[in-house]
């Protein structure tokens, strides 16, 4: 009777799951609550069924804010669990690799698109200036009156940091490959405190830039890429965190160990869109232009 209703296959169909109605719902309610917060912000209204949103902004912001943390911690301590219980065979496995690399595909385009808006303002600052008014470049790039950072101070401060912290994941890696614990958890500790002295970096960064955001059209394209970027860096850190909490609860093993093989690939991928970041947006930009020293 046993061997009747032993599995034959090497799918895993999972049980009814309320997170994916949750995180559309969280979703939708941050998404209003940001809306709302920003029109607030601006000093307009946002009513919506006849229901001032704007007024509740920031608690309905909040609200959704919530929903989708818990329910990403909800989902994903399921996803462990049918680890843990046998389920992810290797068909499954392979599903859960595929479904990341498309992941990290798709975040892929989302910097194209940014790297897309800045290389058609800085390689046609003439063209440009025709179209949307001579003030926003001047015909040259970066704009007139712009100042913009030493590529070799903060910057390239950074880059170390960021290649040493993809070091740092690789070793600990290997050291899971070959069942060492104690390199495995020195391994992540280290890469997490390098991405966390990084997001510290460009935060002073940031609050000694010689431009803003709103000034020109080279302060909006800069921080649009950079900003998305360390926001990156910001989640890959937490990422990176939590696997070094499973690491040191003995979670991971050299033969299933997924959630910290994704928090790698999602780190390099990092790591790699920073060397671009660096080379075109900081070094190329600067070329022939005025540099702040900070």
């Amino acid at each position: 009777m046993a061997d009747a209703h032993a599995k034959q296959h090497d799918y895993h169909i999972i049980d009814p799951s309320p997170w994916p109605f949750l995180a559309s719902f969280g979703a939708f309610v941050m998404a209003l609550g940001g809306v709302a917060w920003m029109k607030a912000h601006n000093g307009a209204d946002f009513t919506l069924f006849g229901v001032d949103l704007a007024a509740s902004n920031f608690w309905l912001f909040l609200v959704g804010l919530f929903v989708v943390l818990f329910t990403m911690y909800s989902w994903w301590a399921d996803t462990i669990k049918e680890a843990h219980e046998g389920h992810h065979t290797r068909v499954v496995s392979l599903h859960l690799r595929y479904g990341m690399i498309m992941f990290i595909a798709s975040e892929l385009m989302f910097f194209v698109a940014w790297f897309w808006a800045f290389f058609d303002v800085s390689l046609f600052p003439g063209e440009a200036s025709q179209v949307m008014r001579s003030e926003f470049t001047g015909g040259v790039w970066p704009p007139k009156g712009i100042e913009v950072l030493d590529p070799f101070h903060l910057p390239l401060y950074n880059t170390i940091i960021l290649l040493l912290s993809g070091t740092a994941v690789t070793w600990a890696h290997h050291a899971l490959l070959e069942n060492d614990r104690k390199g495995l958890v020195w391994g992540l500790a280290l890469t997490v405190a390098l991405g966390v002295l990084f997001s510290f970096v460009q935060a002073y960064e940031y609050m000694h830039a010689p431009f803003q955001f709103k000034e020109s059209i080279y302060g909006a394209t800069f921080f649009m890429a950079t900003g998305f970027h360390g926001f990156h860096v910001i989640v890959g850190t937490i990422f990176l965190f939590v696997c070094l909490l499973r690491a040191m609860a003995g979670d991971f093993t050299p033969k299933q160990h997924f959630g910290f093989e994704a928090a790698a690939w999602y780190w390099h991928f990092v790591d790699v869109v920073w060397l671009f970041l660096f080379t075109f947006i900081y070094v190329w930009a600067s070329i022939g232009a005025p540099i702040a020293h900070m």
